[in-house]
């Protein structure tokens, strides 16, 4: 046996046909210098955020839609032409500071975060919030700036750590600042999202907002021509089948620009492990597997508590037999849950949101049903295997307590 077994492997690839030209590109985290389908959406928060120019406050801005529809690329896009304006013109540049509350995902780590974005060093752990806090104001208003704070994904920020950060970032400018000042961009997923926050914090967070809607198919081809261009190598792809079906398959997902770049990529990656000159849907249909399966398996692990409890209980329900999954149902196990690991039991009408939430994942089917003179009744079942589901969620902590518990039978 050869003693570096991986030689071959790494031989045999370096060897093999070259298909990509640049395959960063194709990543969604890639901002083009071009961005299709999307002129209405920069102009909105370029016009927004043009106060800078003039050394103005901006209006704060909350941009809502679905995943992938290019909210991210959007406001990246417009804070680096901003910035590049404001230098040719000579003006004070913005502190730009963009944080993903998936992970930054805590009031102590926003303001933390906040803190090194300015040169302070702050402990992962430790502080009192107020004082990170405080720490944050000394720094910022130690001179005459604008911060431009970009919160994407911030309702994983208040589904784990509540609105305390946001209130206090919203109200920053009239209250506390002397000197500085700070607009706030809110990013989210969640089209109900602004159903759970303070009507405080709504009123100052949304002054200006914005609805992406989803892209459709021949967007998503447009997107993914001008990738490609950059991505492949000519004559890489197979055209039009290969581009034609990523986009159709990511506009079955609600005109998911992410899902069609990812499936572009990966389609590229596995004809290349493959030793093939080229990509054909064959290998788009490879890549759909394989993203079908880590997406559940991101979403599952990254969802709050009290969904993953929920949808812990639709699991058990599904794996004891149960014939017909109603909300009812499903309440009462989550309770029986809820009550083992000792958290919060919500409201029945929160855990009827959050089931309507996980259909929206596409993590489960919930469909309302007549049930005659009884009335309307939601029928709900999982819509991706059950095994990566129970695999995913009893690794949590919390999930783990429960494992021995048995749903009664109806």
């Amino acid at each position: 046996m050869s003693e570096k077994p991986l030689d071959a492997i790494f031989e045999k690839f370096l060897s093999g046909p070259k298909i990509f030209k640049d395959r960063e590109v194709l990543r969604p985290t890639y901002v083009p210098d071009n961005l299709p389908h999307r002129n209405k959406e920069i102009s909105r928060v370029g016009l927004t955020l043009a106060t800078a120019l003039k050394s103005g406050t901006p209006s704060n801005v909350f941009i809502y839609g679905k995943t992938g529809t290019g909210k991210t690329a959007v406001v990246r896009y417009v804070l680096k032409h901003l910035a590049e304006k404001c230098r040719e013109l000579g003006v004070s540049t913005p502190d730009n500071v963009y944080l993903n509350c998936s992970t930054v995902n805590t009031n102590y780590r926003v303001l933390a975060h906040l803190c090194e974005n300015l040169g302070g060093s702050v402990p992962f752990t430790g502080l009192p919030t107020d004082e990170v806090y405080s720490r944050f104001i000394s720094m910022l208003d130690s001179g005459k700036r604008l911060m431009i704070i970009v919160l994407d994904e911030v309702d994983k920020l208040v589904d784990k750590d509540g609105d305390g950060v946001l209130y206090d970032l919203t109200r920053i400018n009239h209250s506390v600042l002397r000197l500085a000042r700070v607009s706030i961009i809110g990013i989210s997923n969640n089209l109900k999202f602004k159903e759970n926050l303070d009507p405080r914090v709504l009123s100052s967070l949304g002054e200006e907002e914005l609805v992406f809607p989803p892209y459709v198919a021949l967007e998503l081809q447009d997107i993914l021509r001008e990738r490609a261009r950059m991505g492949f190598l000519d004559g890489a792809l197979e055209e039009p089948g290969v581009i034609n079906l990523c986009a159709a398959l990511a506009a079955r997902e609600h005109g998911d620009a992410r899902r069609a770049l990812d499936l572009l990529r990966v389609a590229g990656e596995q004809a290349e492990r493959l030793g093939m000159n080229g990509v054909n849907e064959d290998h788009v249909r490879m890549a759909q597997n394989i993203l079908e399966t880590d997406r559940v398996s991101e979403v599952v692990s990254t969802l709050p508590i009290q969904s993953k409890l929920v949808l812990y209980s639709i699991y058990l329900l599904d794996r004891n037999g149960s014939s017909k999954i109603t909300t009812g149902r499903v309440y009462n196990v989550y309770s029986d849950l809820c009550k083992i690991v000792n958290l919060e039991i919500l409201g029945q009408r929160r855990v009827s949101g959050l089931i309507a939430e996980l259909d929206m994942l596409g993590i489960i089917v919930a469909k309302l049903k007549s049930e005659g003179r009884y009335g309307m009744t939601k029928k709900i079942r999982i819509n991706v295997p059950a095994k990566q589901i129970k695999e995913i969620l009893e690794n949590d902590y919390h999930i783990k307590k429960t494992v021995n518990y048995v749903p009664p039978r109806s």
